[in-house]
């Protein structure tokens, strides 16, 4: 595949790159093991005063970053600025925590001192996607360098001028030569590295196909691996909702990110009682959303990231159609330079259709009405995808069943699913594994090095010898 700048508004290619052969390839790898080496000595003070300007850089220049990823992949500019933000928001958390998140664990044992170290493991691979080209990015690099590991970056192909923005964010940071690297390869290139003995480990966020593929080399490699996939998300509506709000948060949570986000609502599952209101006034809310150029702040819907999508996108629509899906508006292509595709609201999707089990990244929502609260749940759990989950309810006895019965990494009560450095982001079922964000995040990708110490020979032996 190409590594180049395609902007999504026109179609027209703006820049290419090569990829790295495979002397630039050694010789980056190479740099990353010898950072580490360097880097994992580094005094937190050290690597939270960098960490704070990379932030301070994200904050100061959001607009110019905004726009970078607008001309790559088509968010609208108002949501790239604000990811720039959150992206600093992310370094400020891991700055401000990291040395408590990794301090030392005492543990009370026949020891005369024990205790959990944790410690950095080395170089990790990060394989990111397009969508969010720099937040995604940011929730692995701020911690894993807070926590002395170094990063080497493999960003989706179509987002090129982003990851090297990112390495140079870290670099005029003050970060050593090294310890952020953007590896401009092919996806022919990634198997290789991960099986490199200088890596330690890779984390991914993609599609399940792509998870997969990472997980399995990383598990012949014997090494760690976390996934962040795909997701089908459920929205969940009761008829003690806040129905005005739960339709206007509803159309947020599916148009956000032009539909392209794994944790946007997509499957919208509305209690039978207030169904037809609440198809309405949604219907209404997806008419009413601007399509138009990116760069616009008036604008809510730009284009998708690139051909792909339109042609995958629309190929669900038409099938999921044929297999007896109504089209209450939108469901099809705009015909128009670049890749675009209307905003699109379905009912009566079939379960042999793909609306109903793939995951559809783009803005199309579908909508289905259940019985009751157990038929909700029924609903929402009869996907491959365990990401994130809403519902919408007032009544207590609701919002305990939904908290403890639906299939998912995230449950939100009232709001739509959102990422948040303060809590953990991941999921189950082909979701993927292992948890970002928090200190569950930063802690993914260390040793915890039991220490246990005698101070007289003879005493402090373990219970029981393994």
């Amino acid at each position: 595949m190409t590594i180049a700048t395609i902007n999504p508004a026109t179609g027209q290619t703006l820049r290419t790159f090569p990829a790295l052969d495979a002397a630039a390839l050694e010789s980056k790898l190479a740099c990353a093991e010898s950072a580490w080496k360097r880097h994992r000595r580094c005094a937190f003070a050290d690597r939270r005063r960098m960490m704070l300007e990379a932030a301070r850089i994200l904050e100061t220049e959001k607009e110019a970053f905004g726009r970078l990823m607008v001309t790559e992949m088509g968010k609208p500019i108002q949501a790239a600025i604000d990811e720039a933000a959150k992206s600093a928001l992310g370094c400020r958390y891991y700055a401000d925590h990291a040395e408590r998140f990794l301090s030392d664990e005492v543990i009370e044992t026949s020891a005369s001192k024990s205790w959990v170290a944790y410690q950095p493991i080395g170089p990790v691979l990060a394989i990111m996607p397009w969508n969010f080209p720099f937040w995604q990015v940011f929730r692995f690099a701020a911690p894993a360098l807070m926590a002395g590991n170094v990063g080497l970056l493999k960003h989706a192909s179509n987002v090129p001028q982003c990851a090297l923005a990112i390495e140079d964010i870290f670099r005029r940071a003050g970060f050593a030569e090294g310890v952020f690297q953007t590896l401009l390869i092919e996806t022919e290139q990634v198997q290789g590295v991960i099986e490199d003995p200088r890596v330690a480990a890779v984390t991914l966020t993609g599609s399940t196909g792509a998870g997969s593929h990472v997980a399995s080399a990383a598990g012949k490699a014997i090494k760690k691996s976390v996934l962040e996939l795909g997701g089908s998300d459920p929205f969940i509506v009761m008829p003690s909702a806040d129905l005005d709000a739960a339709v206007r948060t509803a159309v947020k949570a599916r148009a956000i990110n032009n539909g392209q986000s794994c944790i946007a609502a997509k499957r919208f599952i509305v209690h039978g009682a207030i169904a037809d209101e609440f198809e309405r006034r949604y219907v209404e809310g997806f008419r009413a959303l601007e399509v138009g150029d990116p760069m616009d702040p008036k604008t809510d819907v730009g284009p998708l990231a690139n051909e792909n999508q339109v042609t995958t996108i629309a190929r669900q629509v038409e099938r999921s159609v044929a297999a007896g899906a109504r089209v209450l508006t939108g469901g099809k292509r705009i015909d128009r330079p670049g890749f675009w595709f209307e905003p699109t609201v379905l009912t009566g999707v079939t379960p042999d259709s793909p609306a109903y089990h793939d995951e559809v990244f783009g803005p199309v929502a579908t909508l289905f009405r259940a019985r009751d609260l157990d038929d909700a749940i029924r609903l929402a759990n009869d996907s491959p995808f365990g990401l994130g989950a809403a519902a919408w309810t007032n009544d207590p006895g609701e919002r305990r069943r939904f908290v403890e019965d639906l299939e998912a990494g995230m449950v939100f009560i009232n709001a739509m699913v959102a990422s948040d450095p303060r809590v953990p982001f991941g999921g189950v079922k082909q979701s993927g594994y292992g948890r970002e964000l928090c200190w569950h995040g930063i802690r993914e990708f260390v040793n915890a090095k039991t220490c246990w110490v005698v101070d007289t020979p003879g005493t402090g032996s373990v219970a029981r010898s393994e």
